[in-house]
């Protein structure tokens, strides 16, 4: 697969830096921008990479951050532990990235980011999954773009019509 000129041109601008082993553009915007890549398992030096798929829109990253910082990442682990069906979808999430990145090439490890498949280490991996795959895969990383699109991402950086987060009292967020 290539990448265009321009794309490339964007994403560093994006990062701050030239972009590494981008395969893909796996996910862009409502609005148009790129916004997850999709990177080889090993950069051009040769270098593993296990990070298949990468956030580089700021907004993104900024938001990814912020529910970071408030704790997300504790609660979701937490969840994991209590919530056996949960850590089963999470686990296949998991199981799912790792094929795909191994049918690129294989690291030899079942490594794969964001904690995957036991904790919530990085929910910029997770939302970089989710909104590249779509809802429906990775629970947490589903429920963290969810919660982006709380605010004014939905639409924007985030599609309009990804579903809702359901809060654990069962209520939906409406901000209409």
């Amino acid at each position: 697969m290539s990448v265009s000129a321009t794309d490339l041109a964007t994403i560093a601008s994006q990062l701050g830096r030239e972009p590494r082993g981008v395969v893909e553009v796996s996910y862009r915007t409502p609005d148009g921008a790129p916004a997850v890549i999709k990177t080889s398992p090993r950069l051009p030096d040769g270098t593993p990479f296990p990070t298949l798929y990468y956030l580089t829109d700021p907004r993104l990253t900024a938001e990814a951050s912020r529910q970071e910082s408030a704790g997300v990442m504790k609660e979701m682990t937490a969840r994991l532990s209590a919530d056996p069906e949960l850590a089963a979808a999470y686990r296949r999430a998991h199981e799912s990235y790792l094929a795909e990145r191994d049918a690129i090439e294989s690291l030899g490890t079942d490594f794969t980011g964001g904690g995957m498949p036991d904790r919530v280490k990085c929910l910029h991996v997770l939302i970089a999954h989710s909104l590249a795959k779509g809802p429906g895969l990775n629970p947490l990383g589903d429920e963290s773009v969810a919660l982006a699109a709380e605010g004014p991402l939905r639409g924007t950086a985030i599609p309009a019509d990804w579903p809702r987060y359901v809060h654990t009292d069962n209520t939906e967020d409406d901000p209409e």
